[in-house]
């Protein structure tokens, strides 16, 4: 879901911050930053150890046809655990200590490494291999369930999902590949071994490999006890049904999960939408080679579009968090799906190896997006109790769906085969691989659909209408939706907030009616007193402390969770009073409002318009109040976009009734379904 904007250490808010600045502050966090560098060494050693096992398995062995194997043969036997085994990490995960189960895994990958190295028979690299992807598919889920209760806050998981993925996919590849470059070029220099050096250093890379797993056992047992932490953080989101964990019995467990996803529209929008996605890249990878093929551009063509693809995925990954800021993640997922899928079909019809190199980098980058969207809402909006089976769910789901259709589509392609079809009199060949792709980008079409359709909460707001604001340079927000009323009466903004919250209570949305103490005269005037600020501009640091935790303790949090926030004398008429009253510089006021809320506005300003000189303050006179009135007139003026003025001067039941006219315009279009109907008023 995405977040409001928060004030940062610079000034900055959380919605204008950069990726760096993000990605500063999550990695200030000492647990995670601890947990973040295990990832590096376990990752490191993921991928060293492919490269190794397939450098051993083809040492051990004299024979053609197993040395060829032997890359297929390692890399199947890692896959497979995540058929087989990856609902069982899910529920090691929810039901036992994350960081024993973590320690354990990591000890039994290096003892199962260490084995490999000295067994040194051919057969046992693949069974040792297999034992190690068991132990990673019950490392995963812990990891991931834990992350989210190592941040300070939900909103920063995308952010701790995107650095986890350029360690994992960035970083240590590039550091395996160096490393194993390194290992198996030093006896060229330094003549370790005699004999058959290259067993000898196969094997050394072996253990290395398992070291590398014995250290991240240590680091986790010792330096990060967080990661026994549940529940840190609540999830706000009704839709998402608590799970039943009374019993803890294994099957009790498992039958909890598959009801989860069953009765829960978002995550089953969620593992379908995986499935589409999942199986169109399955598409991609297992037809890229005849693909490349019938572009006629030569063997240069195939390294250039996995090139493209995993350029797309990268740049897909690190732009994600940025379109999450203007398009809500349940409505970015299943649109991400649906993009890929187009793309694939523009793929799948390219006539040229420039469009398809262009097209391929698309579908990467919504693949990406879509990968990494998942993810944070699995880190962000599924409660901790349930969240390593789903995590398990999703990364098994990823493993067989790849591996399945890796498998099948060539099975495809040579049942389709090239065909020759006649078009305006000319012949043209269609490559089996162009009929299975388009078909791998319909399924993603429609599964991204029925994604969209389950997980989509914003049904008020339309599509299209979302899209038109993603592309905007000053986009609204799309979630919560603030309404401030304003005027020169604490009294009528008071009264009229309390009934304007209670009618907007029968519309889609909840509704909070936020109550700030800096707008009680009597509490900030007891502040106020209390630290014997006696000045002007003391008083409106004050007050501007005051509103900045009502900000981030009640209006932030409502506006993230999706409800209708009213709030009676937001931010102008305090900034109009101060500076009309006590004389101090608008500019100056704006600026300290805009720090204080985190440049947090209203969607809605309802101006009061009522004439001064029928109430007045006794601590100000009638020609004070005229000024503020006239600087919240000119507020409005300047602004018609946000602000309609309401006639004020009559009863509470005839203003209330003119308050309710003015919203029920403001919102007929865009947001017509906020406003209750007639029908549910009087229901109520």
């Amino acid at each position: 879901m995405q977040s409001m904007p928060e004030a940062g250490s610079d000034g900055s808010t959380g919605r204008d911050a950069s990726t760096m600045h993000r990605a500063r502050r999550v990695l200030a966090i000492k647990p995670f930053r601890r947990i973040w560098g295990v990832s590096y060494l376990c990752s490191v050693a993921d991928w060293l150890n492919l490269l190794t096992l397939t450098g051993l398995v083809t040492k051990l062995t004299d024979n053609y046809a197993a040395q060829n194997f032997a890359f297929v043969g390692v890399v199947l036997t890692s896959l497979l655990p995540g058929l087989l085994f990856a609902p069982l990490g899910g529920l090691l995960a929810d039901r036992f200590d994350r960081r024993k189960v973590m320690v354990l895994c990591d000890l039994g990958r290096c003892g199962f490494l260490l084995s490999i190295a000295f067994v040194g028979t051919p057969w046992w690299v693949f069974v040792g291999n297999f034992l190690v992807g068991c132990c990673a598919m019950m490392w995963i889920p812990s990891k991931d369930a834990a992350v989210p209760n190592l941040l300070r806050r939900p909103d920063q998981v995308e952010t701790a999902n995107q650095l986890g993925m350029v360690m994992t996919y960035g970083l240590a590849v590039i550091t395996a590949a160096g490393a194993n470059a390194v290992l198996t070029g030093s006896n060229t220099t330094f003549h370790f071994f005699q004999g058959d050096a290259q067993l000898g250093i196969a094997k050394v890379a072996v253990v290395i490999t398992g070291l590398l797993y014995l250290t991240s056992a240590i680091v986790i047992a010792t330096r990060i006890p967080e990661l026994s932490l549940r529940n840190v953080h609540s999830v706000g989101k009704p839709e998402v049904k608590p799970a039943e964990e009374q019993k803890f019995g294994f099957r009790q467990m498992i039958a909890d999960g598959a009801r989860f996803v069953r009765t829960t529209p978002l995550v089953r929008g969620l593992m379908i939408g995986a499935f589409g996605a999942f199986a169109a890249g399955g598409a991609v990878i297992g037809s890229a080679k005849p693909y490349s093929s019938s572009l006629l551009a030569g063997d240069a063509a195939f390294n250039l579009l996995v090139l493209a693809v995993f350029l797309g995925l990268a740049t897909g990954m690190a732009l994600a968090p940025k379109l999450a800021r203007r398009l809500a993640h349940d409505r970015l997922f299943g649109i991400s799906i649906v993009a890929a899928g187009l793309c694939l079909v523009v793929v799948a019809l390219s006539p040229h190896l420039a469009v398809s190199l262009v097209a391929v980098a698309a579908v990467g980058f919504w693949a990406g997006t879509a990968f990494l969207t998942g993810v944070t809402i699995i880190g962000s909006r599924i409660e901790d109790s349930i969240r390593g089976r789903i995590n398990a769910i999703y990364q098994a789901l990823m493993k067989i769906v790849l591996f399945g259709s890796t498998v099948l589509v060539p099975l495809l392609i040579s049942l389709v085969q090239s065909r020759k079809i006649e078009v305006w009199g000319g012949t043209i060949t269609i490559d089996g691989t162009r009929p299975v792709m388009i078909g791998g980008g319909v399924l993603a079409l429609l599964a991204g659909i029925f994604a969209y359709r389950q997980m989509d909460d914003r049904r008020a707001e339309p599509i299209l209408a979302d899209l038109r604001n993603a592309l905007r340079r000053s986009p609204r927000r799309v979630n919560g939706l603030l309404i401030a009323l304003e005027g020169t009466r604490a009294i009528n903004t008071e009264t009229q907030a309390a009934r304007l919250a209670e009618w907007l209570g029968g519309g889609t949305r909840p509704v909070v009616l936020a109550a700030d103490p800096a707008l009680d005269d009597q509490r900030l005037a007891k502040l106020v007193s209390g630290a014997s600020l006696s000045g002007a501009r003391a008083q409106a640091l004050a007050a501007a402390a005051v509103r900045a935790d009502i900000v981030e303790r009640d209006i932030q949090p409502a506006l993230d969770a999706g409800s209708v926030v009213v709030m009676e004398r937001f931010v102008d008429s305090p900034l109009a009073h101060l500076s009309a009253v006590a004389g101090l510089d608008s500019q100056e006021l704006e600026g300290l409002a805009d720090w204080a809320t985190g440049r947090l506005r209203p969607d809605i300003t309802v101006l009061l318009d009522a004439d001064p000189g029928t109430v007045m303050r006794k601590s100000e006179s009638l020609d004070a109040q005229w000024r503020v009135q006239h600087l919240l007139t000119e507020m409005a003026a300047a602004d018609p976009d946000r602000y309609v003025v309401v006639d004020a001067d009559g009863t509470e039941d005839e203003v209330s009734d003119r308050v309710r006219t003015a919203i029920r315009a403001v919102l007929v279009g865009r947001l017509a379904g906020l406003a209750p109907t007639e029908e549910k008023v009087e229901a109520r």
